[in-house]
């Protein structure tokens, strides 16, 4: 609290800035991370023009200037992660201002009148009005933590690269490199002044943990046990919370029905002829969204109070990414035709992995389809997406022979295309009786293709 409260603190001549804060872009977003500048300093910013793509725990999202003026200081650079909201990152200054002249926060002054003093420890003077506050507001990354305890290096000796004095993987990695170079070259350390550092491997860490041997080194080849540690984006780090928040909180329950896709095959065909093309998914989203107008009371999402009953129909598909599965919405699908929902579907999933959904694409979804079916899986049970109440796991497609007993020579057999879908449902909002009924009836508007393509 006492460094944010610094930020408003200005030297004493210069250009009044206008403040450019870390916003919040979505309402789930703690924090973000600035991938790209967009701008540069000194150049002219009109409100709405792009200023940076920052990397939320949904998706990369553009923020846009709510001023014109000019961009005068950038405060935190491309790269940087775990950006708290709030944060200042950057300062603007009004349309005919000296933009050279721009009055930067007192708090990087601070830093960068303390950084010369801390790398010349001879004088022990310095020390005693620069350093004394740095153990008390020693912030550690969990990644940066667990890699200095294991090789047992002090956190003070490791250069805080990272917002507000965050020490960093990347920073503790930096240390344990210096580290290993020192203790791999013993003449160097002998002549060295600086060679004590060397031997600060084996005392244990300001947190008191035990230390344990180094047992590998970045870059090199790793010793059975060891591993890798991967860094998480945003976005996996929220789908890990949502997930677990869901398998713990929603009182799964699971349903499976086979459907005949015969009668979609044989449309999709005709509608090919016309020049139309559509897919076996745009058929699903569909049947989901007419079944849900025809039966409401599937409809509903469970709020604090207890049930809610939507008055929209949005079906949110599931899209793998290379930053993990996002969910982009297809609004009132009951009421699109089939070309319209084919065309949103398509042009959603290119924005998803490219990382360009806005957050009002992905959001407010009030049922969700997970199809993967074109990876070769047959059926599969899906995690509820809170606080929607049900979301439809969807396999590929198979041949199976069947009797056909309506025929008037007798049973015959014959060959049926049929899918298997299986529906996740909350316990608390559709129970087993409901749940058969939706798929009854989804089953039945997929296999009548022609009642539900028109809107």
């Amino acid at each position: 609290p006492g460094l944010i409260s610094t930020v408003h603190f200005y030297h004493l001549s210069g250009v009044a800035p206008l403040e450019v804060q870390m916003p919040a872009l979505s309402p789930t977003m703690e924090e973000g991370n600035i991938v790209k500048w967009l701008k540069k300093e000194g150049d002219e910013v009109a409100a709405g023009d792009t200023l940076c793509e920052i990397e939320t725990d949904k998706a990369v999202v553009v923020m846009e200037s709510n001023d014109d003026g000019i961009l005068a200081k950038i405060l935190v650079q491309e790269g940087s992660r775990g950006v708290r909201l709030g944060t200042l990152i950057a300062l603007m200054v009004s349309e005919g201002e000296d933009w050279t002249r721009v009055e930067i926060p007192a708090l990087e002054a601070v830093t960068l009148t303390t950084a010369p003093p801390t790398a010349a420890p001879p004088d022990p003077a310095p020390p005693l009005t620069t350093t004394p506050s740095a153990p008390k507001q020693l912030r550690l990354s969990p990644a940066a933590r667990h890699i200095l305890d294991t090789h047992g290096l002090d956190a003070h000796l490791a250069k805080a690269t990272g917002p507000r004095g965050l020490i960093t993987k990347e920073d503790a990695l930096k240390l344990l490199n210096q580290s290993g170079e020192r203790l791999s070259a013993p003449p160097a350390a002998a002549v060295a002044p600086p060679a004590p550092v060397s031997v600060s491997p084996p005392i244990a860490p300001s947190t008191g943990r035990p230390t344990f041997p180094a047992l590998s080194v970045p870059g090199k080849p790793g010793m059975p046990g060891t591993f890798t540690e991967i860094p998480a984006s945003n976005v996996r780090r929220v789908i890990a919370q949502r997930l677990t928040q869901s398998k713990s909180t929603i009182p799964h329950a699971y349903a499976s029905v086979d459907c005949d896709l015969g009668p979609v095959m044989k449309l999709r065909k005709q509608l090919a002829t016309e020049d139309i093309k559509v897919s076996v998914n745009d058929f699903i989203i569909k049947a989901a969204a007419v079944s849900l107008r025809e039966m409401p009371e599937v409809n509903v999402m469970w709020s604090g109070d207890g049930p809610q009953a939507l008055d929209y129909i949005h079906i949110s598909i599931a899209v793998a990414t290379p930053r993990g599965l996002i969910t982009p919405i297809i609004k009132d699908a009951a009421n699109k035709g089939l070309q319209e929902i084919a065309a949103t579907a398509k042009a959603l999933a290119q924005k998803a992995r490219d990382g360009k959904l806005l957050p009002e694409e992905y959001q407010g979804g009030s049922f969700s389809i997970s199809n993967l079916g074109m990876f070769g899986i047959s059926e599969f049970s899906a995690v509820i997406n809170p606080p929607q109440a049900c979301i439809l796991a969807v396999g590929g497609t198979r041949a199976e022979l069947r009797l056909a007993p309506q025929n008037p020579d007798g049973p015959v057999l014959h060959t049926q295309q049929l899918m298997t879908v299986t529906l996740s449902s909350d316990g608390r909002l559709v129970d087993d009786e409901l749940a058969s009924r939706f798929l009854e009836k989804f089953r039945t508007n997929l296999e009548q293709p022609q009642r539900v393509s028109v809107p």
